[in-house]
């Protein structure tokens, strides 16, 4: 049975009417989730705050204390533009963080197997700040979670967000334990400006990270290219637990992105991994939904991996 994270508490990390990461993002996805008869097909789990020393396992002290504070007044930006403060904030980006905590916990207990949490993915927070509508890293917790509760060393984190995921990839730039493969908009055309093909690890983890620029443009048919390389990247590897970043702005027609891949693209991605993760993992996954800013395209991407994952777990 695959486990999705769906509530209140995930649908407020967003920010306000009229912003591209809006607090309707989830029940977008959970409306076609109902009209797809998937919600029949899999555990719905109520979402989780996580707590001030889960989060700062990955994020600074001061970090931390700084999203409290400015969760009280909802003033100002937790970068340098991109990412404003509103009242609640820390709490609504805690549970992110919290609910797939939640399903980590279940996963390594063996209760649970493969999970979604659709609000999540947020990989362009740093360890020290916010960056691009991202507060708290969720999936760098969560590597650091997998060390510290399970003794987990091989993680393989993929992403196929428009965006390069810099906030994960930096991180753990010289960590040779963290598998990375990244399909993405070419830099040189859209935030975050970083992931080129050049950026493998450094020190002891060169050849350990795998970026893939892509161009604007790029459709199916250049996925489908690229894809083989992921796949026998992690196959090489043998991580113990995978990680998807399965963002919906690299589907055609986002309204800030440049990218022309189909939901299919999602799907496809989410099943190869769900193979690998029972062929390496003793199939354990965690799927997030990152970013993605057209509902509609959110609402099939996301259904796309959750129905890949729905059928694998059959």
């Amino acid at each position: 049975m695959v486990t999705v994270y769906f509530g209140d508490g995930l649908a407020r990390y967003g920010f306000g009417d009229g912003h591209p990461f809006g607090p309707d993002r989830l029940h977008a996805f959970w409306k076609e989730t109902v009209h797809q008869g998937l919600d029949r097909k899999v555990e719905v789990a109520v979402p989780v705050l996580g707590r001030r020393e889960e989060l700062q396992r990955f994020h600074t002290r001061d970090y931390v204390e700084r999203v409290i504070e400015q969760s009280v007044n909802g003033e100002g930006f937790l970068d340098y533009g991109d990412t404003p403060a509103f009242k609640g904030v820390f709490d609504a980006a805690a549970t992110v963080v919290g609910s797939a905590l939640d399903g980590l916990h279940g996963m390594m207990s063996g209760t649970q197997r493969k999970i979604l949490v659709p609000i999540g993915g947020l990989h362009h927070a740093r360890r020290e700040q916010a960056a691009g509508f991202c507060v708290f890293n969720d999936p760098g917790v969560l590597i650091e979670t997998l060390r510290a509760e399970y003794g987990v060393r091989r993680v393989a984190y993929v992403d196929i967000d428009a965006h390069h995921g810099d906030g994960v990839f930096y991180a753990f730039e010289e960590d040779p334990d963290v598998i990375f493969a990244d399909i993405h908009e070419d830099g040189r055309y859209l935030y975050p400006g970083t992931g080129f093909a050049h950026e493998t690890g450094k020190g002891a983890a060169a050849g350990t990270k795998l970026n893939i620029p892509v161009p604007p443009g790029a459709d199916d048919a250049e996925f489908n290219r690229q894809w083989p390389r992921v796949e026998e990247f992690l196959r090489a590897a043998k991580p113990e637990v995978i990680l998807l970043q399965a963002g919906a702005d690299s589907v055609a027609g986002d309204p800030i992105t440049h990218m022309a891949f189909t939901p299919a693209a999602h799907g496809h991605a989410a099943e190869r991994l769900a193979a690998l993760a029972d062929e390496f993992c003793d199939g354990r996954m965690i799927a997030m939904g990152g970013g993605g800013y057209n509902r509609r395209n959110l609402a099939l991407a996301w259904n796309a991996v959750l129905d890949a994952l729905v059928k694998h777990a059959a």
